[in-house]
């Protein structure tokens, strides 16, 4: 078997655009006919250019593979063009076309991935959403001073309401805007803000819900660390990314200063890089992303990694569907799993890009039993939503705001 076809689709995710402004899938086909969908998660570049990436790369190096030879595969992308070192580009386009193969593999074994990477081990994943404007509010209106993003006390009521549908954890990242120019101190308001919201959502939902704190690298080890004392009163299950990603000798200064877990990881790729965080002992969640971290294959090594260092799995997801139906298979078969990230309760129009939505009941994800990544895209609506534009799939501020 090799493959024989492939074809990439770019997706406008509609208003409101959880998830990102779009996804970005490619389909694999082999010469028995066989489909496999895979995606990209990727923020650096246009969607017209990551789709020329991905367009290069399976010309270069996946058609007339076979799909079975992941390694070889994995190993030949990599170090393509003498590179041979995390690039989270290059590495986001291989994790697609390895997690297609992979849905090539299980259709062809009759088998869910998980099957094939170890085995079941957890009947149903716990899931957690962020805490999102509900249905109807004006989202976003910077002019609003009221909505769940600036309103504890209206973040407060909907992290509630989330509780009510089954979640047993929800996240929120109250501590401001994220620039080109963190991280830094927290100012006086930051810091009072942020500890207002978590006060406030757990007065709201008790003490048997979890708290998640996201931040997105804004701020130095010592800010973070100043942030981490006003929030520990309030126990939150973790901190993530306090600090920028690349020095994780410093995320472990603060990991060392709090009681708090510190959780990173949707920004690095590749086994190299989680080793670096877990031998340093910045975090101890690690939150990788199955469309940038290198594939289904490299997200099981680094399962084992963390399971070496004690350290859990909370699989990242702020993309399309597919990259959710391969952090499921990853969470199904790891021991170590904590809880998985999800849009809500996995429906509107995430579900709509699926022929069959991934199943959600009272707070938790049930795992498919069907073969490969056991979901399948529903062509016809990914190919009546083209994107159009040239924004970026997530944009940081550009200018200083402390």
């Amino acid at each position: 078997m090799v493959i024989k076809e492939f074809e990439t689709f770019v997706v406008a995710n509609p208003p409101p655009r959880f998830g990102g402004r779009y996804f970005i899938f490619v389909k694999l086909v082999t010469d028995t006919g066989i489909v496999g969908y895979g995606e990209v998660y990727c923020a650096t570049f246009s969607a017209e250019t990551v789709e020329v990436m991905l367009r290069d790369t399976a010309e270069r190096f996946v058609v007339g593979h076979d799909p079975f030879h992941i390694e070889k595969l994995w190993r030949r992308i990599y170090g393509a063009g003498y590179n041979l070192r995390p690039d989270v580009s290059l590495v986001s386009v291989l994790s697609a076309l390895e997690m297609a193969c992979w849905d090539i593999i299980g259709k062809a074994c009759h088998k869910p991935v998980y099957e094939l990477l170890g085995g079941k081990v957890h009947d149903r994943l716990r899931s957690y959403t962020y805490i999102y404007p509900a249905a109807g509010d004006v989202y976003p209106d910077p002019e609003d001073t009221d909505h769940v993003y600036v309103n504890p006390d209206r973040a407060a009521e909907r992290a509630l309401d989330y509780v009510k549908q089954g979640f047993t954890a929800v996240k929120f990242d109250p501590a401001g805007p994220y620039t080109v120019f963190d991280g830094g101190m927290p100012t006086g308001q930051e810091l009072d803000r942020s500890e207002k919201f978590t006060r406030r959502i757990r007065e709201a939902v008790g003490p048997e819900v979890d708290l998640l704190f996201g931040t997105h690298g804004q701020f130095s080890p010592a800010g973070a660390i100043r942030l981490a004392k006003r929030l520990e009163p309030y126990d939150p299950l973790w901190f993530e990314e306090p600090t920028p990603p690349e020095n994780t000798a410093a995320m472990a200064r603060v990991a060392q200063a709090t009681s708090i877990p510190v959780a990173t990881g949707e920004r690095l790729c590749t086994k190299y890089e989680f080793a670096r965080v877990l031998a340093d002992g910045a975090a101890s969640i690690l939150q990788l992303n199955l469309g940038r971290v290198g594939g289904l294959l490299e997200a099981k090594k680094i399962a084992a990694l963390a399971e070496v260092h004690y350290a859990q799995l909370a699989p990242h997801m702020y993309c399309g569907p597919i990259v959710g139906a391969a952090n499921i298979q990853l969470a199904t078969c790891s021991p170590n799993f904590l809880i998985l990230e999800g849009i809500e309760t996995w429906g509107g129009f995430q579900a709509e890009l699926l022929d069959a939505p991934v199943q959600w009941q009272g707070g938790y994800v049930i795992p498919s039993t069907e073969p490969g990544l056991g979901v399948s895209l529903n062509e016809a609506v990914a190919r009546a939503n083209p994107w159009q534009g040239g924004s970026l799939h997530l944009e940081m501020g550009s200018e200083p705001v402390r």
